[in-house]
């Protein structure tokens, strides 16, 4: 449990907990047992429950998952009262992580971060949380503009259903994670406890103003994904298209030679060919088939199937 005293003002960094810890928190802040149940659970929605001493606020943010370049969202949970803030997550919170140790290591950092009330370091917390998802959305923004380039290139167009799956994926991950916050960060613009003063109002309301950007962010580009997803599916049936037509070309040329080759392989007196040696056999034969295949194509291409 790591722990950072500004002023009169204190973060507490809980990764992991155990039940003990959960335990020892309810002991010395008196934290309802419901909120710090929700603390072990993975699944919770974001939300914000309010006590007479003090706020529990439930956020979802996303972190990079087991594959590289697809996203994940992983549970916050905050306790915020006059004096305390209190984040508690399993360990992939990243920016929660970096700013703490930050904040530990330097007074100047600590002073900017901290201000005059717990309420203004939740508002830096929280805008540096949401402030981190546009840089993901910048680097889904890169792999679209890559990948058509790839759809829509002229000479070798490629298959790119694959990275198209995982940024829908990552998309949809994003979507999920800032649709329930909008109304959960906008409510705390209402919550108007000692730790929370009027004067954050404006600063909160900052912070709906970015969740409405990436928001609007996430809506264009889920239209583009399912754009792009669209034109390579064409692109597929195309390819198909074209192979088959090219396999069925083939057959119908090969299907007279089969029945030239058949029918001179009978084993029987032909007309025609009774006063030809063997040889002069093969080449009279090899003649007609060349013949049926210059015919074959000239029609083809006159119907323009080539």
């Amino acid at each position: 449990m790591a722990e950072i005293s500004h002023k009169n003002l204190k973060w507490i960094n809980l990764i992991n907990p155990s039940a003990g810890d959960l335990v020892a928190l309810k002991k010395k802040y008196k934290f309802h047992k419901l909120d710090l149940e929700d603390c072990l659970q993975e699944a919770q929605r974001p939300k914000i429950d309010e006590y007479e001493n003090y706020l529990f606020i439930v956020l979802q943010f996303p972190v990079s998952g087991r594959r590289s370049l697809r996203y994940e969202s992983e549970q916050l949970n905050i306790f915020i009262g006059q004096n305390y803030l209190i984040t508690i997550h399993k360990g992939n919170q990243t920016v929660v992580n970096e700013v703490f140790e930050k904040c530990k290591k330097s007074e100047k950092y600590r002073d900017n971060f901290f201000g005059d009330s717990t309420g203004y370091l939740l508002y830096e917390l929280i805008k540096k949380l949401f402030n981190s998802i546009f840089s993901i959305t910048d680097k889904v923004q890169l792999l679209l503009k890559n990948i058509e380039e790839d759809i829509f290139e002229a000479t070798h167009p490629k298959d790119q259903l694959q990275d198209i799956l995982v940024i829908k994926k990552n998309i949809i991950t994003l979507r999920k994670i800032i649709l329930p916050q909008r109304s959960v960060i906008a409510a705390l613009e209402h919550k108007q406890k000692r730790f929370l003063p009027e004067n954050l109002v404006i600063y909160f309301d900052d912070v709906v103003d970015q969740i409405e950007k990436l928001w609007n962010i996430l809506e264009t580009q889920k239209e583009i994904i399912e754009t792009l997803e669209d034109t390579n599916e064409s692109l597929i049936s195309h390819n198909i298209n074209y192979t088959i037509k090219t396999l069925t070309l083939f057959s119908v040329v090969m299907l007279p030679l089969t029945f030239l080759t058949g029918l001179f392989g009978m084993n029987v007196r032909l007309p025609f060919f009774d006063a030809l040696s063997n040889i002069e056999h093969f080449w009279e034969i090899l003649s007609i088939m060349a013949t049926l295949i210059i015919a074959m194509l000239i029609i083809f291409k006159m119907k323009k199937w080539l």
